[in-house]
């Protein structure tokens, strides 16, 4: 909202310093230290609310070191950081943008999912929380309407061709803002509607999944929605999965998704910016810049909630914000085409969805044939097999931090290496 305000500040009575709402750089800034208060001020205040009200976690005894004594500690913390998510989003970004538009609504719709979730855990007494069927249901709906608009609206374009011809930045004292401008006024641009999505690793790396229908025939890409669809849902519900799944350390979640969602936010900028994109030939994505103010506005909410929830946790985030956070970066992964990125970027994510999926489908696999179930973590998700063999949680905590950092500088160096 503020952007709209000064940028008629800035047109109507030429206000010193107006201006600086213009640059995503300086918002994003402001979104994120607002987002980082937001959750160190009041997220005191709500933990101590939570206290007094007793709402608190109910742990069961899974034969962990130190695991009973988290009973009590109070849940529901996702809270936090949505509100210190949504509150400088409104403030700062362009809310007009459809993208943000797309990602409010992601925010919202799973963190309610997920607070019904705790609401039945805490409040009924319920400790399997929401039924798994309608978890899914709720992912599936999100997935459904980030897809769709994604595909029929016209005001979506994932390229503009730039010109064969490098052009070369000036080093002059022109800005980066003004560059582009410059930029897009010397050249035409030709927005496309497509299926696109970015191959990292390889040369000429874009897959249209519109291909996969070629059987159909000549009018096969009027049918692409069935194949994008579909994948966007499956995507946003199996990030959101492995983030709930990750949140079972303090600090593990939230850490992890801070990492990912600064890289995710390197990747908006420069998908976003005709010069960068350019520059660096890769798929330039209209309008997607504005998507680093609401990114960094995340990465200062979990920073803000890691100072509580950090070992030993004052608070627990909860599926309020575990299913909202791996549905939001993986919302922002489709939505600047680096889906492709996510078994790498998301990597601790995937592996702790994978370690249960194993785990179910070995014990189930070796019942069927012995009659004795068998394992072959010593429990999951895969955190909890290292925390059974006598590691302490913070140094597990910290080795898949320092694994989702080397992960995170991987994808990056993708925008490079092909």
């Amino acid at each position: 909202m503020l952007y709209y305000l000064f940028t008629y500040l800035d047109k109507a009575y030429n206000v010193p310093g107006a201006g600086m709402f213009q640059f995503i750089s300086f918002r994003a800034a402001l979104a994120t230290i607002f987002s980082l208060f937001i959750s160190l001020i009041y997220g005191k205040r709500i933990i101590n609310y939570l206290r007094a009200k007793q709402i608190g976690e109910t742990v069961r005894e899974l034969g962990l070191e130190g695991q009973m004594a988290k009973t009590g500690t109070p849940t529901m913390g996702g809270l936090i950081i949505l509100g210190a998510l949504l509150i400088p989003t409104l403030l700062f970004a362009k809310i007009l943008n459809i993208y943000i538009l797309l990602m409010l609504f992601v925010t919202i719709w799973l963190g309610l999912i997920g607070f019904l979730d705790d609401y039945i855990k805490v409040f009924r007494k319920n400790k399997e929380g929401l039924a798994g069927r309608f978890k899914i249901i709720g992912q599936v709906v999100a997935g459904l309407v980030v897809g769709s608009v994604l595909y029929f609206n016209e005001g979506i374009v994932i390229r503009e061709r730039v010109p064969e011809r490098r052009t070369e930045l000036r080093t002059s004292t022109l800005t980066a803002f003004e560059q582009v401008k410059d930029h897009n006024k010397k050249f035409k641009k030709t927005p496309e509607k497509s299926t696109k999505t970015t191959i990292p690793f390889f040369k000429n790396n874009e897959f249209d999944y519109a291909v996969l229908l070629k059987w159909i025939g000549d009018d096969y890409r009027k049918y692409a929605w069935l194949i994008f669809i579909p994948m966007v849902i499956f995507v946003i519900t199996a990030i959101s999965n492995g983030a709930n799944l990750t949140d079972g350390m303090d600090g593990l979640a939230t850490g992890t998704s801070a990492v990912i969602a600064a890289t995710l936010g390197l990747l908006a900028w420069v998908s976003g910016n005709i010069v960068f994109a350019d520059y660096l030939n890769i798929m330039y994505i209209p309008n997607t810049g504005e998507l680093v103010v609401f990114i960094f506005a995340l990465v200062g909410a979990c920073v803000g909630f890691l100072w509580y929830n950090s070992y030993p946790a004052q608070i627990f985030m909860g599926d309020t914000g575990s299913l909202a956070l791996g549905g939001i970066i993986a919302a922002l992964a489709i939505m600047i085409r680096k889906e492709l990125l996510i078994p790498i970027l998301c990597g601790i994510f995937i592996a702790e969805n994978l370690s249960v999926v194993i785990q179910v489908f070995y014990f189930k696999y070796t019942r069927k044939r012995t009659g004795e179930g068998k394992r072959i973590f010593l429990m999951a998700p895969l955190h909890h097999h290292y925390q059974k063999k006598g590691y302490p949680e913070p140094k597990i905590v910290m080795r898949f931090l320092i694994i989702g950092i080397a992960l995170a500088l991987a994808s990056i160096i993708t925008l490079k290496i092909r």
